[in-house]
């Protein structure tokens, strides 16, 4: 597997901080063709409604989480989306390699607001001392994407809160037990790639 390159500060920055972001990832003729593939998935109707489960029974709790998604598998080669999850394999093996997490294995997921004021409610990723999520990887497919349209991504950090963009080829890494995060409300379509990446030794 080759490894993906990364830069030193953004080593430096996953490292201290626990995330780092890229505004550029792939290029935006790849970024084009991924966006172009989800939104065909989209207006397919391969995703469902995410929501929590609540109470006796089990219903979904839209307010929470609003999103609909899909577990995008391995895809034939050729794809955007297979291309990606080369990226994503890359990635893993560099924050292997160069930051020392050990990563194996990793989930991809496709996730879509359609722009009613959906969000995602603050939540970690993944809780210390269990062996599950160890980095979360989102990258994000919305080309038309302006303020007005929301869907910031606010990461809860220790001096503060930063918000991250949701733009076209947009990359943004943090370590899943340490972030917590939230989708604040989308007025405009969006779009997002994540990857959950788990330590060598998981199941």
């Amino acid at each position: 597997m080759s490894l993906l390159s990364l830069r030193d500060e953004e080593i430096q920055s996953l490292g201290e901080r626990g995330w780092f972001t890229r505004a550029s990832f792939l290029g935006e003729a790849n970024a084009r063709a991924l966006h172009a593939e989800a939104k065909a998935r989209v207006e397919a109707g391969l995703l469902r409604p995410a929501g929590i489960r609540r109470g006796a029974d089990h219903s979904l709790d839209r307010d929470i989480r609003g999103d609909f998604i899909t577990w995008v598998k391995p895809e034939e080669q050729g794809s955007a989306l297979s291309r990606l999850r080369d990226a994503y394999a890359a990635l893993g093996e560099t924050l292997s390699t160069e930051a020392y997490l050990g990563l194996g294995r990793f989930d991809l997921q496709l996730a879509w607001y359609p722009g009613s004021g959906e969000r995602y409610a603050r939540h970690f990723d993944a809780f210390p001392g269990q062996s599950n999520r160890r980095v979360t990887a989102i990258y994000y497919l919305n080309p038309d994407w302006v303020p007005a349209h929301g869907g910031l991504l606010r990461l809860y950090l220790e001096g503060g809160t930063v918000d991250v963009e949701p733009t076209l080829d947009r990359l943004l890494v943090f370590l899943s037990e340490r972030i917590e995060h939230e989708v604040l409300p989308a007025h405009g379509p969006r779009l997002a790639l994540t990857a959950w990446f788990y330590g060598r030794n998981a199941g």
